[in-house]
């Protein structure tokens, strides 16, 4: 079952390969993969790391936790948005301020995260 399932999976690959080798562009989606690895080796690992370090002493860690990886996801969903240069060639897909929205998103997790751990220590 191994054998045939990595058969499978080795075909897959090379079938993507054949359609992906011809596209132009290649080389910059390689280039930008090698980034995001390294961009996560080097800084958000690390950083992750870090504040798992300094929760885990938290009596309500877990709700700590909870809120730090949602307001995480925001930022990363959100940051190519706001990083992206020049103007968007379709004007409604940037027709929210991205920035307002993220600060005001990431103030109502903070916002449940503190009610939720007072909720905890009264009971």
């Amino acid at each position: 079952m191994r054998v045939t399932l990595g058969a499978a999976g080795v075909a897959l690959i090379a079938v993507g390969l054949f359609f992906l080798l011809p596209l132009p562009g290649l080389w910059a989606v390689v280039v930008w993969f090698g980034g995001a690895i390294a961009l996560h080796d080097a800084i958000i690992g690390p950083l992750v790391l870090l504040a798992g370090l300094l929760v885990a002493r938290l009596p309500d860690r877990a709700v700590v936790r909870g809120a730090l990886i949602t307001m995480g996801a925001l930022v990363l969903i959100t940051v190519p948005v706001l990083l992206r240069p020049g103007p968007s060639p379709n004007p409604t897909v940037l027709a929210q301020p991205y920035g307002l929205n993220l600060l005001i998103c990431l103030a109502v997790v903070a916002v449940v995260a503190v009610v939720l751990v007072l909720v905890r220590r009264r009971r």
